[in-house]
């Protein structure tokens, strides 16, 4: 079984930063593609960050480049994305996805396996 587990959401003031975690079991790191998203209420989901070392891929959305990054540590099976100078529009529900039939930059319907999502809250 595969399983995605999302953490590190919470409250942080505007320009603050913040770090999600997405433990990963069951996957084989070297063949998924990994991102997260995020959906804010009346909002549709979109994503933030990919990864996929399959093919020495990492994208970013326009609106987080050069503010967020998106990391891995195998030996922990975790995904990271660690969030700086946050806006009142990055608050959301953020979900890590996992697939490793897709490429990166793949829609969030392309992607079957997610986590719970973590919810960031930004004051301003």
């Amino acid at each position: 079984d595969v399983q995605l587990q999302a953490s590190g959401g919470g409250l942080v003031q505007a320009g603050g930063s913040l770090r999600l975690s997405c433990a990963a079991s069951g996957f084989t790191f070297d063949r998924t593609v990994f991102a997260w998203f995020r959906q804010a209420p009346g909002k549709e989901r979109e994503g933030v960050a990919c990864w996929s070392k399959r093919d020495g891929i990492t994208r970013y959305a326009d609106s987080v480049k050069g503010r967020f990054t998106i990391s891995s540590d195998n030996a922990k099976n975790t995904v990271y994305l660690q969030m700086n100078g946050l806006k009142s529009e990055d608050a959301a529900v953020y979900y890590c996805a996992a697939d490793g039939r897709i490429l990166c930059g793949s829609s969030a319907q392309g992607f079957d396996n997610w986590g719970q999502g973590t919810l960031v809250t930004v004051s301003s």
